[in-house]
């Protein structure tokens, strides 16, 4: 058996399991690839305290260690990073990858953990902007997201996502992907998609009632597998797209705060239709 394709995640360890590090690593063993992690944060949330977010940082310092690490075996075939929890951490990523400019980069630009909407960091988004987008192959934000790292605030519809869009690819990212998802009105999940020449529109039913926790940090990895693969990103996210409303259909209800995508709903979907 040949050695299998390498990715990489610096992201952090949601408990549950439905987001971060646990859905980027169980991901990119769904697509044959093996998988690395770097840990950036821990986050937990208290049932006994409304459900509160409580987010515990490594340092930067631990993050540079593990990249080194990391990058001390074969070629990593793509890297994706996810919940960063200062601006120190982004530094350090954005000065190992430019010492790797083999390995394509997958920007999820987390920035509020579920249930939330205040930015994790601020001092983060600016970070992001300067240091990691410009290294990226794709990056993935949702709409709160994109809304930041274009400095529109708020999006609504598929004409603000394509100014945001616009806006960030001119800030260096090859390749932008704005996850309207269902924020959007409609029955339709739609995604934009934006490479300098044009816009590319994926759409999906709405799963009802779905249980959705952790299909960005998926939807990322899934791309990132796939551009491992040897697949072209936009083929990478086609296919993706196609994995994560799969793991969202198999979502199930965890505790009565959180329901994650099931990661494995792709593969058993597929066997169960054979």
């Amino acid at each position: 058996m040949n050695k299998p394709n390498l990715t990489l995640t610096i992201a952090g360890n949601d408990a549950s399991g439905g987001a971060g590090i646990a859905a980027d690593l169980k991901t990119f063993a769904e697509y044959g690839t093996y998988g690395i992690a770097a840990l950036t944060t821990i986050a937990i949330m208290d049932p006994e305290n409304n459900w509160s977010h409580g987010v515990t940082a490594m340092s930067a310092q631990v993050v540079q260690d593990q990249l080194i690490t990391a990058f001390a075996g074969p070629t990593i075939g793509a890297a994706k990073t996810g919940m960063l929890p200062d601006a120190d951490v982004v530094n350090v990523i954005a000065d190992k990858m430019e010492q790797h400019p083999e390995t394509p980069l997958i920007v999820d630009p987390v920035m509020v953990c579920k249930g939330e909407d205040e930015v994790l960091n601020p001092q983060n988004v600016e970070a992001i902007k300067n240091r990691l987008i410009p290294l990226a192959t794709v990056t993935t934000p949702n709409l709160f997201e994109a809304g930041q790292l274009a400095d529109l605030g708020l999006l609504f519809d598929l004409d603000d996502m394509k100014k945001a869009a616009k806006i960030i690819h001119e800030k260096g990212a090859e390749i932008v992907v704005i996850k309207g998802g269902k924020a959007l009105a409609g029955d339709e999940a739609i995604d934009l998609v934006y490479d300098g020449n044009e816009y590319v529109t994926l759409t999906s039913r709405k799963v009802e009632n779905a249980h959705n926790h952790g299909a960005g940090c998926t939807f990322a990895a899934a791309i990132t597998a796939g551009i491992a693969q040897g697949l072209e990103p936009i083929e990478a996210i086609r296919k993706a797209k196609d994995f994560v409303t799969e793991a969202i259909k198999a979502g199930f209800e965890y505790n009565q705060f959180v329901g994650p995508v099931f990661h494995s709903g792709y593969r058993l979907n597929r066997q169960s239709s054979i």
